[in-house]
């Protein structure tokens, strides 16, 4: 089968849509608060919201049953690339994380009763929600296997027990994804369940929030404690003892649109350091003009096209069913690095102006720098990817 990049014409037309509108209304609100919403200022987002629903552009990845726009996986490249030009632009459309996520997770496992009660909730941006996995030390981080928290049977229901970190928008969140072990110990490969949460749930205590070099997810990131958090049987998210399995129906194309999105600020950081070289002389001539300043921008330009290329093809494997824990791996290892030197070279092309506030080039250096962490840091990626070539390899066996 051909592998189809084909963007139709009603997406295209949405993609040209949300460009406008991130120009117009996203951008300007980026600029008067500095991209910075990890106070989680309600106003902001529901006055950025108000707007993206106005302007029919709310929530572009969710089913249409639930207020969404039903755009598939090369659909939402297209148009959260063009929402991620603007710090602000996911939050503004109701595309970032953690709720796009965990909007998909729910669409995907939810049974019908939890989906009724939450995704018109999430889907409208009434509601925000968190996703509690990471783990202080020695808990799980980029190896889930080392979970700690734990659930316990109680009548009528389960209790939890258990710190969690690094959990974004959790402070004010209305619902917690929230994996905990039902069985077996830190270590082993199952025994996990999902469970959803209500936020106002007297068993949670936000206990902290991080100070981090980003800044530009909605509520920051939270040390959270579940302490007898006790819920009801019909809070188990999918099937019990099969929280991983579960999981991977939301990490693997999230993980994607992270890249999505990253790579829109990234074309922001480079358009931003093209207009700069393009008007200062320096050397007797347009800094545009002098061959280093020309290699980094040909760098930049080779970079997008690839993380774009990589999006796309990842996208297409999940739209169609195929095996994708490869190829978006390879994508979030890539997108996440190439990000990074996209966005060092703008404000290297900037220079002393590239490091100051007046660009927002050092801002969004930050805001792009935790993404070859999180997600699965760019070595534990690395590793599935070697150990899934390896494997092939003794499969096929040895070769003459």
């Amino acid at each position: 089968m051909a592998i189809e990049f084909e963007i139709d014409d009603e997406v295209a037309a949405l993609a040209a849509r949300t460009r406008e509108f991130v120009r117009d209304v996203v951008i300007p609100v980026e600029l008067e608060t500095g991209g910075s919403v990890h106070d989680g200022d309600e106003s902001v987002r529901r006055g950025l919201q108000d707007a993206a629903r106005a302007a029919g552009l709310l929530a572009p990845q969710l089913g249409r049953e639930w207020g969404g726009l039903g755009l598939d996986m090369r659909g939402q490249s297209v148009v959260f690339e063009e929402a991620g030009y603007s710090l602000l632009g996911p939050l503004a459309l109701h595309c970032s994380a953690p709720d796009e996520g965990n909007m998909h997770l729910l669409e995907r496992i939810g049974s019908p009763e939890q989906q009724g009660r939450w995704l018109p909730e999430l889907g409208s941006g009434r509601a925000r929600s968190a996703f509690a996995m990471t783990e202080p030390a020695p808990g799980a981080g980029s190896d889930p296997r080392a979970l700690r928290t734990r659930a316990r049977r109680v009548e009528g229901g389960w209790r939890i027990d258990g710190r969690k970190w690094f959990i974004t928008g959790a402070r004010g969140a209305s619902l917690f994804f929230v994996m905990a072990r039902t069985s077996g110990e830190p270590g082993d490969a199952g025994g996990a369940t999902l469970f959803l949460v209500d936020g106002d749930n007297p068993g949670i205590t936000v206990v902290r929030d991080l100070d981090t070099l980003d800044v530009g997810l909605f509520g920051g990131h939270s040390e959270v404690e579940f302490r007898d958090c006790v819920v009801p049987d019909d809070a188990v998210l999918g099937e019990v003892d099969r929280g991983f399995e579960a999981a991977q129906a939301r990490l693997a194309p999230a993980r994607l649109t992270h890249c999505m999105r990253w790579l829109g600020l990234a074309r922001r950081a480079h358009d931003i350091a093209l207009g700069y070289v393009a008007q200062r002389d320096a050397f007797g001539d347009r800094l545009a003009n002098l061959g280093m300043v020309q290699q980094q921008v040909a760098d930049n330009e080779i970079d997008m096209a690839a993380s774009r290329a990589l999006i796309r093809h990842a996208g297409w494997l999940l739209d169609t069913g195929r095996e994708a824990g490869n190829a978006t791996s390879m994508t979030k290892v890539f997108v996440a690095e190439a990000v990074g030197r996209i966005t060092d070279r703008a404000v290297q092309l900037a220079g002393a102006t590239g490091t100051a506030g007046d660009l927002l080039l050092s801002r969004y250096w930050r805001e792009v720098r935790p993404f070859r962490i999180y997600d699965g840091s760019s070595e534990t990626h690395r590793w599935a990817i070697a150990k899934r070539a390896v494997k092939a390899r003794r499969t096929a066996g040895e070769v003459a």
